[in-house]
């Protein structure tokens, strides 16, 4: 009779997994980018003291943390397209991964607007005035003065919402991605359910190496940067 629990099945489910896991970086990435442009212009929203449009992101924002990121996804899956047909739209041919990457990058424009202005407000305003004073305009006075040091403020946070967002990415699956986690589904599916703890515990090394190299690399980068904040403040 064959073992229950056989740890070969773990050495060989690695290999099987870790070419997958480019869909999963490619659906973090993108939902990143978009994410953070977002987070961005509602980060701005509420620093600015136009009142509709901070109580708009304050909403945003509310009714984002609020939503557990499967239910979201689930919304925005069967929800676009529904909506879409109203208008004649048939977006039932759309590849999955276009409604993944719309529902994390708006769960993760949510995080990133507290953490872009959290970041902002941290810093000295008199380093704003101070820039100015020695000639830079308006522009110049953010990006090299105000925004480099809002960055290194933030990037802890940063570093801890991606990690957050690679790990709620494995919901893909739930709608048909193969991911690294569809993956993991799909090989025990083969194996007719048998020896999904070694297939699980394959994909939990993965994910535990992407994480720590991840925070690894946010350590390291923020304390290269770290070591010029103290130069880039206008004195």
């Amino acid at each position: 009779m064959e073992k229950y629990f056989n740890s070969a099945y773990i050495t060989n489910s690695i290999p099987k997994l870790l070419p997958f896991i480019k869909v999963t970086f490619m659906v973090a990435g993108l939902s990143v980018i978009f994410g953070t442009l977002l987070g961005f212009v509602l980060a701005v929203a509420k620093i600015r003291k136009g009142k509709i449009a901070k109580k708009i992101a304050e909403g945003y924002t509310t009714a984002l943390r609020c939503t557990p990121s499967i239910v979201l996804l689930f919304l925005v899956y069967y929800g676009i397209p529904a909506i879409a047909k109203d208008f004649g739209i048939d977006l039932d041919d759309v590849d999955k991964i276009v409604f993944i990457v719309i529902a994390f990058s708006l769960m993760f424009a949510a995080a990133m607007c507290d953490v872009i202005k959290t970041a902002y407000e941290s810093v000295d305003k008199g380093q704003f005035e101070a820039a100015i004073s020695v000639g830079l305009n308006d522009v110049q006075a953010y990006i090299t003065i105000i925004l480099p040091q809002a960055f290194v403020v933030a990037l802890p946070n940063i570093g801890n919402s991606l990690l957050a967002l690679i790990k709620e990415g494995a919901l893909g699956y739930t709608i048909g991605l193969i991911d690294i986690m569809g993956k993991a589904n799909l090989i025990i599916a083969a194996n007719i359910n048998a020896h999904a703890l070694e297939v699980y515990i394959a994909l939990s090394i993965i994910y535990w190496a992407v994480s720590i190299i991840i925070e690894q690399i946010f350590l390291k980068l923020e304390k290269v940067l770290s070591k010029g904040k103290q130069t880039i403040k206008v004195t």
